[in-house]
């Protein structure tokens, strides 16, 4: 009952939120747009429909690429890509963050000195060429491009939830669980985890927002897989075939690059209200 009253509060703050609630409902356009893509789409994104470099009209909305595909389709489709991508990589990423911070946490000892340093290490490691380097080594294609992201973006989640695993586990209710003989397993899944998983969500939209801007920069680089139809790739077409070059970048380059904009702007918001949850001081007086 204590969780479920806790859980209700921690929802009345963020929908009270004028950002919390904004960023929420920027999620949730996108998040119909990826469903719905193929009934509002006007065209499949993968047939030729009209010819080459078309202006936007009535017809073609964004107009079309240089094989004659329409831009709409293609980034209305594109927003299932990129948004399954971002959330499949920050929910592999902060179940990793998880489990290594749970143990680093509340084993201590040898076990965190050597969970902390592997930690360091992924974090000392300039981000964009390990990014680059990996995704080189294992190849384009849509899992793998997450496989990439959750590698590199598990660390830091680790050392923040480490730190509130830390805290929890000195609070009077964990000691009294451990002198009593509780086994660890119920002590971690009910006086542990329900305080890590705050922390977790707040961490998960942080991580989905970088996965969102680490899938559009490897797939712009030529990195990501070829044969799906992610905001990223639409834009390294457009680079890789002269958009930038004609009047073609303003409905090819410029929509693509307002989608990832305005998405990572909606987790941002819901980001900070989350923050504002977990950290009572951050929020406002209303």
């Amino acid at each position: 009952m204590g969780n479920q009253n806790k859980w209700k509060q921690y929802w009345n703050v963020l929908t009270s939120s004028n950002l919390g609630m904004f960023g929420l409902c920027l999620l949730g356009v996108f998040l119909l747009i990826a469903l719905l893509a193929p009934l509002i789409a006007p065209f499949d994104p993968s047939l030729r429909v009209g010819a080459p470099f078309e202006k936007p009209s009535s017809q073609f909305l964004l107009g079309t690429n240089d094989v004659g595909q329409d831009i709409l389709s293609e980034l209305l489709y594109g927003t299932r890509i990129s948004l399954l991508i971002g959330v499949i990589a920050a929910f592999i990423s902060i179940l990793l963050g998880c489990i290594v911070g749970i143990i680093a946490g509340y084993y201590g000892g040898k076990i965190d000195t050597i969970l902390m340093r592997l930690v360091d290490l992924v974090l000392v490691i300039p981000f964009l060429p390990l990014m680059i380097l990996l995704a080189a080594f294992i190849g384009p294609s849509f899992w793998n491009i997450i496989l990439v992201i959750s590698l590199i973006s598990w660390a830091s989640p680790a050392r923040v939830i480490r730190s509130q695993v830390l805290t929890l586990k000195t609070k009077g209710y964990v000691e009294a669980a451990k002198s009593i003989g509780t086994s660890i397993k119920v002590i971690l899944t009910r006086h542990i985890l329900p305080g890590v998983i705050p922390i977790a969500l707040s961490q998960f939209v942080l991580a989905a927002s970088n996965a969102i801007l680490i899938e559009a920069s490897l797939s712009f680089l030529g990195l990501g897989d070829p044969f799906t139809k992610s905001w990223g790739t639409i834009l390294y077409y457009a680079q890789a075939r002269g958009a930038f070059l004609t009047d073609a970048w303003i409905w090819w380059v410029l929509p693509p690059g307002l989608l990832i904009t305005t998405l990572v702007i909606g987790f941002a918001f819901t980001g900070y209200s989350l923050e504002e949850i977990l950290n009572p001081r951050l929020r406002k007086e209303r």
